[in-house]
């Protein structure tokens, strides 16, 4: 157990090469670590460097056996299969069942905060599983990844441009997480000496609303910031103006009724816990992305 095999999905997405950086910055023997993705010339780089990558395709089982053989520890990084028509509880299963057939002994799977009682949109995904890991009978450790730092820079931007963001989410609080902090506590538990389940919360140090984040905008940019609040309703419907994609309408809905009801004002130290680290704040989050 001093040395195991590890094994990470959709290592070629933004948080598994953070998450691969991360185990080789440890000094983590390369050959012991297995990077999988649907295409692996994503990763010939980590190749390059003696990590052992397998193409492997939720939506193919039939790949997953060979991909996962010897891993004993096994990192499922949750899809972003959430448009209508896809089912990620039932890629995550397989991954589940291809990981246990291989014999691994533990089973890493990143999730969000409390979906139990989340109104997120795609919480059942995550709630089931969920359920599919600690159905296994393997030991586990569930990240319940809060919403990353960097979502700001998906909405932020075109509010500073026309001065007015449109919010259904009150005076309720969000700690958002950065996306590095996400990998890097993936990587202390995929590299952690124990086979205990445990579930960790990752938040950052301090919950803002929405009015805290324009005036941080504010503060950042030097430019003119208002918080237009409304309700869910007229919410959805101003969305729907603009002709997003329905399940995206629901995700953004779900995401401020969340944060209005209060279930995403978590503050805890599980991120300390698991790496001995303190999570970065979100003012280093606003002074790295002036330009963006």
């Amino acid at each position: 157990m001093t040395n195991p095999t590890i094994l990470l999905t959709g290592a070629s997405g933004k948080l598994g090469r953070e998450t691969l950086d991360f185990l080789l910055a440890t000094g983590k023997d390369p050959a012991r670590i297995i990077a999988t993705t649907r295409d692996v010339t994503k990763l010939a780089g980590y190749a390059e460097k003696g990590v052992v990558v397998r193409q492997a395709d939720f939506n193919a089982p039939e790949t997953l056996g060979p991909a996962f053989a010897g891993a004993e520890r096994v990192a499922i990084i949750s899809t972003d299969a959430v448009a209508p028509g896809t089912d990620r509880v039932a890629q995550h299963g397989a991954a589940v069942d291809a990981a246990k057939a291989a014999g691994a002994r533990h089973i890493i799977y990143t999730s969000l905060p409390n979906p139990e009682d989340s109104l997120i949109s795609f919480a059942g995904d995550h709630l089931g599983s969920e359920k599919a890991v600690k159905d296994s009978g393997l030991g586990y450790t569930i990240l319940r990844n809060t919403w990353y730092q960097e979502n700001l820079l998906m909405s932020l931007p075109q509010a500073l441009e026309h001065g007015v963001i449109m919010s259904a989410a009150g005076n309720g609080k969000l700690s958002y997480v950065a996306h590095e902090d996400c990998a890097r506590a993936l990587a202390a538990a995929l590299l952690a000496q124990t086979d205990e389940s445990a579930i960790y919360t990752l938040v950052g140090p301090q919950g803002y609303s929405i009015d805290e984040i324009a005036a941080l905008a504010r503060e950042f940019s030097g430019k003119p910031l208002e918080v237009q609040h409304v309700d869910s309703d007229t919410l959805r419907k101003t969305l729907e103006g603009f002709g997003l994609p329905p399940f995206l309408v629901d995700m953004l809905v779900s995401t401020d009724d969340n944060i209005r009801t209060g279930r995403f004002d978590i503050i805890n130290d599980d991120f300390e816990r698991l790496t001995g680290r303190k999570p970065k704040p979100l003012r280093a989050f606003f002074e790295n992305n002036l330009s963006a």
